[in-house]
């Protein structure tokens, strides 16, 4: 179950597929920038034995998933490189309190609810993209993988603290995400 309190809209899909190459090379920027937080949760907090074997495997995954992408983007000719990122992560890391630990325990579901709306989108991707069977593909592979990254952020959470003060947190960044989305810009990224 995906904890997300917002809807994407559904004109996004169609939108994103009209632009789906710039949309592309963001999405591997997103798992390229998935692996680097994994690794940068395993040294921020290596006296977390829980999060260390999960979180590196988490990473590994992620880098292959940035070489997949690198591949479809490789197909359709399109270079791989810089690219303005939407506002949405540095948006959503505001609600992460400084002080730990609740600031473990915020990252670590703002890190969960970027996996849940990757998700959402990716699903919704893969229905809109009929003209690039490969991608629709694509997308349709990758749904349980973010779903599972998901859950396995809110299980790390919960493993390392009380089940009620993650729930109430997780409900939190959920409503700050949605409000984050009603204000984003409208660029084709996976979050936008």
């Amino acid at each position: 179950m995906l904890h997300l309190h917002s809807r994407t809209p559904d004109d996004w899909a169609p939108w994103a597929a009209a632009h789906i190459d710039e949309v592309l090379v963001d999405h591997a920027h997103c798992e390229k920038k998935a692996a680097s937080t994994a690794i940068g949760l395993l040294f921020r907090y290596p006296d977390h034995a829980p999060l260390q074997t999960p979180l590196s495997a988490l990473a590994r995954e992620e880098l292959e998933h940035f070489e997949l992408v690198l591949e479809h983007l490789a197909a359709r000719g399109v270079p791989f490189g810089r690219q303005r990122p939407s506002p949405y992560a540095g948006k959503l890391m505001q609600v992460v309190r400084g002080a730990e630990p609740h600031r473990l325990l915020d990252t670590l579901l703002c890190c969960a609810v970027i996996e849940a709306r990757s998700c959402e989108r990716m699903r919704l991707l893969a229905d809109a993209l009929t003209e690039a069977p490969a991608l629709a593909d694509l997308y349709r592979g990758l749904l349980a993988s973010e779903a599972r990254h998901h859950m396995l952020y809110v299980d790390l959470a919960t493993e390392l603290f009380p089940d009620v003060d993650v729930r109430a947190r997780l409900d939190a960044v959920c409503a700050h995400e949605a409000e984050v989305l009603r204000s984003a810009p409208r660029v084709p990224r996976m979050h936008n």
